[in-house]
């Protein structure tokens, strides 16, 4: 027996080396091999393997709760425009679908405004243009806007007839385009006040409203200016118009105020609310005042703009909206969130 172990052990450890030195050296160059064979096998998989798509590709909402859409228009052909936070303009057709339609700037949109025929103009922070003449499928950022050295947002754009334009905003910016926003001037030197919106009268009569109760009116489109009494100093935000007479302006602190005479004078309403008012529309279908605000609120009235009423979208909802559309039976709001209202249903979208 002691003859056969020692003739089995020189074979077994050939090199010389007791078969327990050959095991450790075994288990140290398997080891030392073990980052190279999974580097080896990830480089082989990287080359050859060929990976398969699993489950489809997630992509951000258009409308995502972040954003913020501050201005609202008819779209050219149905539904509406909005534009907002980091440069956006979507497009809503009626059933509420949404669309993204591609801008050359990430500058926050603060209104919009369509012509017939598929123009439109969008506004906003830093004194950004854009401009369309093919229905929103390309957005041109304009250059040579009248820029302040101090503020340079811009508010509101209003439209009218013939490609004409005007855009308030910061720093006394009253800018007037007439051909369809390709080029602007300005209808009055720059001032440290906020003009907030304008309203373009028939016949060419402007009115323009702004901080501190101040109002502006122009008989003659420009050339010319008054300033009327204001029976409040609280900041206006914004005017509409239902004719060359009869107008409303709302503003902070639930102001409501109303003209019969073009803007030459102007008066109080009593509104059974405080609510900071941010727009309001004259509503032609429905023959009535619609507005918006704060806190989700809603404010209405007859054509003769005195039977002021108020109340809100809906309990659960207290997001502040700066326009109001009315569109058929519905209106439409934007500002923190986006929606229809029908006069019972607060419907908000991607919420």
């Amino acid at each position: 027996m002691d003859r056969i172990s020692s003739e089995v052990e020189p074979v077994l450890g050939s090199a010389g080396a007791p078969p327990s030195r050959l095991r450790g050296t075994a288990v140290k160059v398997t080891v030392s091999s073990v980052p190279w064979l999974i580097i080896g096998g990830l480089l082989w998989a990287g080359l050859f393997i060929k990976p398969e798509p699993v489950g489809g590709t997630v992509q951000p909402p258009i409308l995502e709760r972040r954003d913020h859409f501050y201005g609202i228009a008819r779209a050219p052909a149905e539904g509406i425009w909005v534009a907002g936070s980091h440069g956006k303009i979507v497009a809503i057709d009626a059933q509420g679908k949404a669309q993204a339609l591609q801008t050359p700037t990430d500058q926050t949109l603060q209104d919009i405004a369509v012509w017939d025929g598929g123009r439109g103009v969008a506004v906003g922070n830093e004194g950004v243009v854009l401009t369309t003449a093919d229905a929103g499928r390309r957005w041109t950022n304009m250059e040579g806007v009248p820029r302040s050295e101090v503020a340079n947002k811009l508010t509101r754009v209003r439209i009218a007839a013939e490609g004409k334009a005007v855009a308030t905003g910061e720093m006394g910016a009253l800018l007037v385009s007439k051909d369809y926003g390709a080029t602007w001037t300005r209808l009055r030197d720059e001032e440290d006040v906020a003009w907030n919106d304008a309203a373009l009268l028939p016949g060419g009569g402007l009115v323009v409203v702004g901080e501190f109760g101040r109002i502006l009116v122009s008989p003659d489109g420009g050339n010319n200016w008054q300033t009327p009494a204001v029976p409040v100093e609280s900041s206006l935000m914004a005017v509409a118009f239902r004719n060359a007479s009869d107008g409303v302006a709302v503003g902070l602190e639930g102001v409501v105020l109303t003209t019969r005479d073009g803007g030459r004078s102007w008066q109080r309403e009593k509104l059974d609310s405080q609510a900071h008012l941010f727009d309001v529309a004259w509503d032609e279908a429905n023959q009535r005042w619609l507005g918006t605000g704060a806190l989700g609120t809603w404010v209405k009235a007859g054509a003769a703009a005195t039977d002021w009423q108020s109340g809100r979208l809906d309990e659960r909802d207290l997001a502040w909206h700066t326009r109001v559309l009315p569109v058929g039976a519905e209106a439409w709001l934007t500002g923190a969130n986006v929606g229809r209202w029908d006069g019972q249903r607060w419907q908000a979208l991607g919420r």
